[in-house]
């Protein structure tokens, strides 16, 4: 660390870099037409005067057939059948040679991309009779041609609960917390928070993710899960009869038995959520008041306080809420909410597409709008908003000369665009809450949400600041960086070889002829960059969490790199950072500061680059959090970390032109894999592989680890 640190001594004062690219990713949707509007015989020769007339004379000359002899009329209208058939049957040939020379014309053929040339990995489809001991087990990739797993007639293992929280019961625990209440799903407590259950070890030849690691969250890496399981307890398992949803029926269920057994069967239907979280909370209110709250009997010893989290689910008027959807909304609100004391609520957060329905004056309106669109369990649970009313919290002027580059061609309200606004708006509404996770309905997690989350924020929170967004900014590919802690230390040399100044506190830029919104005096460097032993921001909470690189637009030709608003054109625009797919942790203190910027200063940007660029602005503290990320390819490592870390020009970079390689991922906004592998651990038979009887004659049903999934976007079982 010391001849890092002595490297940086010699870098010169922080010089904002604003690289731009004049390449254009991408053919941007232009206005439709409006020529479907108009008749498609308009100019052709059958719309003409001449062929009206030859019409007509052809109408009087059949006339003059109808009235002649039978058998005169049979032949007649025999011969004009065939000449039909013949016309028909020629039309349909010309047509088809015509539309086969138009496809060699206009679709030549496709070149494939270079990871489609790697072998197929398939180990994380193995399942659930074919389990072995972590200790024993041997990814994929490593595995040689004459390798076997062994496949038993029933899992070798037994399923066990999932309990990742404290020890509420301890002595340990209590001595710093009050005591944890019981939360229940319904008023007379007669359901408790269920458990969920996964088997304590990982299918043979498992495939291992390529980037991120579990062991850094405290996710334990040697368990996984399958559906009964995991969402046996929510109802997925038994029949409409008995209150479920009956999704198993025709699906494989070896060892299900072991969880069918000791699972209750609960009437989710009539579960009213946010009453269940609301007395949840009001029974554990004590272990997140303020900090003068003593210990009984015990004057002056002070018991610990907890931070709230809202858990933000961002979703709109006419979403189908299909019922795997509902077994994973079940699954965020018992296992954050429910199981942990009040740690957590989980709300939905409801986009009324619709303007001119005024939720903001009727209540009878408002609950008209709420109900016709959300299910009933989730009722109390949901906020409504719409852009109207966004229009009126944030009046602008947002002025388009102001405006670098608007590539989506839509409104600044749009959400499209400004996504962010309603969730700033939600947390002025929501004081009680430090920190936001806005979460998105097209992810999925096959995990415990508790563990991961809790674990990525108390990793979050370890982070030292120094070199904290150099390292955001790259991918961990463990298989070539080794561990973490020498990960850091290569991203520190080359940040130094770079000759880059590190970003150290808030950022500084010229901001022409505007002011700049001051930044608070906490996110403030306590001392010099060279000072500083990796101690500052230890300890401290990420005001921002994401789950892809804070990467800088600028050094990319990613599309929206330029969509900023609000700043002087006339000067270069100022440093931004941008993480893809909105989904993140941001803290209660960050979001205020996005809300002055946006209604004080009437600043925005593209949502993926917006928070980013608020923390590079404010001086927040920023992490991208390394969660494991699989690959249907078995990629050569050194040709991954040049492609995800390395590239060489803008359109190299996988946050551009070469995004195309994050398809065979499972986390990304265009990841193929994603929504594959999720659909095959439900059961389903996609591309004609998988479903029940693919799992019944191999290894069983899949058995994933924890694995966040995105996008998932439909979820059919057949």
């Amino acid at each position: 660390m010391g001849a890092i640190k002595n490297a940086f001594a010699r870098l010169p004062a922080i010089r904002p870099t604003m690289a731009t690219s004049n390449f254009a990713y991408q053919e941007l949707p232009t206005t439709p037409s409006r020529l479907h509007d108009v008749s498609p015989l308009v100019g052709s020769p059958i719309m003409s005067e001449a062929w009206r007339n030859q019409g007509l004379k052809a109408h009087r000359r059949l006339g003059s057939l109808i009235r002649t002899s039978p058998k005169r009329l049979f032949v007649v209208a025999l011969v004009f059948v065939f000449s039909i058939v013949v016309l028909v049957g020629g039309s349909v040939q010309v047509r088809r040679r015509n539309d086969a020379a138009k496809k060699v014309v206009e679709e030549p053929p496709r070149i494939p991309y270079h990871w489609e040339a790697y072998p197929r990995l398939n180990g994380v489809y193995n399942g659930i009779r074919s389990l072995v001991k972590y200790v024993d087990w041997l990814p994929e990739q490593q595995a040689t041609p004459d390798s076997k797993i062994e496949v038993h007639d029933a899992p070798p293992l037994d399923p066990e609960v999932v309990d990742p929280y404290p020890d509420y019961s301890s002595a340990k625990y209590l001595k710093n917390h009050h005591p944890v209440q019981r939360c229940y799903l319904d008023e007379n407590e007669t359901y408790a928070a269920p458990d969920i259950y996964a088997y304590p070890g990982v299918p043979a030849s498992m495939t291992a993710p390529y980037w991120g690691a579990y062991e850094i969250f405290g996710v334990k890496p040697d368990r996984c899960f399958e559906r009964f399981g995991r969402f046996g307890p929510y109802g997925y398992s038994y029949g409409r009869a008995e209150e479920g949803l009956g999704l198993s029926n025709h699906l494989a269920h070896s060892g299900a038995d072991k969880i069918q057994d000791v699972i209750h069967k609960v009437d989710y239907r009539n579960v009213n959520w946010g009453k269940a979280q609301e007395i949840c909370y009001e029974k554990n209110r004590k272990r997140f008041e303020s900090e003068e709250t003593t210990m009984e009997g015990t004057e002056g010893e002070k018991k610990k306080t907890l931070k709230r989290t809202a858990y933000v689910l961002r979703t709109w008027t006419g979403y189908k809420y299909s019922d795997i959807q509902l077994l994973s909304l079940r699954a965020m609100i018992n296992e954050l909410a429910l199981k942990s004391g009040g740690e957590y609520d989980v709300h939905l957060l409801v986009h009324v597409k619709d303007d001119r329905i005024p939720i903001w004056a009727s209540e009878e309106i408002y609950n008209k709008t709420l109900r016709a669109n959300v299910p009933k369990e989730l009722w109390d649970i949901a906020t409504l908003w719409s852009e109207q009313m966004m229009r009126t919290y944030y009046p602008g002027p947002f002025l388009k000369k102001d405006n670098v580059a608007n590539h989506a061609g839509s409104d600044i309200y749009g959400v499209y665009r400004t996504a962010h606004f309603a969730l700033q708006w939600f947390a002025q509404q929501h004081r009680e809450y430090d920190f936001f996770w806005n979460w998105e309905m097209d992810i999925r997690y096959s995990g415990h949400y508790y563990e991961f989350l809790e674990g990525v924020s108390k990793w979050g929170a370890e982070q030292p600041r120094k070199f904290l967004w150099e390292r955001s900014a790259r991918f961990w590919i463990p298989g070539i960086h080794g561990s973490w802690p020498k990960f850091s230390v290569q991203v520190e040399r080359e940040a130094a070889e770079s000759k880059e100044e590190p970003v150290w506190g808030p950022v500084r830029f010229d901001t022409g002829k505007y002011d700049m919104l001051p930044s608070p005096n906490e996110t403030r460097p306590p001392t010099s960059f060279e000072a500083d032993d990796y101690e500052w921001g230890v300890g401290e909470d990420a005001d921002l969490i994401t789950f892809d690189p804070l990467f800088d637009p600028a050094k990319t030709n990613w599309v929206f790199n330029n969509d900023a608003t609000g700043y002087d054109t006339e000067v270069p625009m100022p440093p931004r950072r941008a993480a893809i797919v909105t989904v993140a942790r941001i803290s209660r203190r960050m979001l205020d500061t996005m809300h002055e910027e946006t209604w004080r200063m009437h600043h925005t940007m593209f949502p993926e680059m917006w928070p980013p660029t608020v923390a590079l602005h404010h001086g927040f503290k920023a992490v991208y959090a390394p969660h494991p990320v699989y690959f249907d390819r078995k990629w050569p490592l050194d040709v991954m970390d040049q492609v995800f870390n390395r590239p060489t020009t803008p359109e190299e970079s996988p946050f551009g032109w070469g995004e195309h390689n994050m398809q065979g991922s499972t986390f990304y906004y265009n990841a193929g894999f994603s929504g594959a592998v999720w659909r095959r651990w439900l059961g389903a038979r996609e591309k004609g592989e998988g479903g029940r009887e693919d799992e019944e004659a191999g290894s069983g049903r899949m058995c994933l680890r924890g694995l966040l999934h995105h996008p998932v976007k439909h979820e059919r079982v057949e």
